[in-house]
């Protein structure tokens, strides 16, 4: 090639970049400042600035940073609605039901009286609203020349049941014995058995009576005959 064709290519190639700057940092707003990118042209990536290397492995993840200040409480509310009336509910608390019972018992009482108190037993009634059972067992005879009847009955401090009917039992002799020592003598084991409601607590004196029954005269009644006699007391829950 002849020296004026050398001269000619030379200057084709050196007039593009006269006057043009290398865009660095802060220096991108310069008038005669050209950025390179990865579009730019084969002669600028060439000529121009140095060709970009391979993407790098992604960095760790950084520390966890600390603790933003407390905000500042927020506005109180405002009160709430007035809630309804409500209603005053009373509890009863009652202790466990405790077995509260007692026997009284006596030896051969032979109580030959017709009208009159057999025997008695003193109880402690814990409740007011509990029933009272009571049981008499003994033996019992009724003698007479003539029809006759005798009653055998239960009386709460002097008075005779009323919650709800008194507690007794009878012997009736429609076909009496000619003569009172006659040998119609029979004494049978018998009970006078019942439940007594309304009887205050405290000490109840609970009594074994015998007496007459109504319409009828009066026999020869023994109690107790050559054997043992017993008042049971116990105390229920209603």
């Amino acid at each position: 090639m002849s020296p004026l064709g050398r001269l000619l290519l030379l200057t084709c190639f050196v007039l593009p970049l006269y006057g043009v700057e290398k865009c660095t940092g802060n220096d991108a707003e310069k008038p005669n400042c050209t950025r390179h990118t990865e579009e730019s042209s084969p002669s600028n990536t060439m000529y121009g600035s140095c060709m970009q290397g391979p993407t790098g492995n992604p960095g760790r993840e950084g520390n966890p940073g600390t603790n933003g200040i407390p905000g500042t409480p927020g506005i109180p509310g405002r009160d709430g609605v007035k809630g309804e009336k409500g209603e005053c509910v009373s509890e009863i608390f009652e202790e466990p039901w405790r077995p509260n019972y007692k026997q009284c018992a006596w030896n051969s009482l032979n109580y030959g009286i017709d009208l009159g108190k057999i025997a008695d037993c003193t109880f402690t009634k814990l409740r007011s609203d509990s029933t009272l059972r009571v049981v008499f067992s003994g033996s019992l005879r009724l003698k007479c020349k003539a029809a006759c009847c005798q009653r055998w009955y239960f009386t709460f401090n002097g008075a005779e049941c009323t919650g709800p009917l008194p507690i007794e039992s009878i012997i009736y002799l429609d076909q009496g014995s000619p003569e009172l020592n006659s040998t119609i003598n029979i004494h049978r084991t018998s009970s006078v058995e019942g439940m007594c409601e309304g009887v205050k607590s405290g000490l109840v004196d609970v009594a074994v009576w015998v007496g007459t029954c109504a319409d009828y005269p009066r026999g020869d009644a023994s109690t107790g005959w050559n054997s043992v006699s017993r008042i049971i007391i116990e105390e229920l829950p209603k």
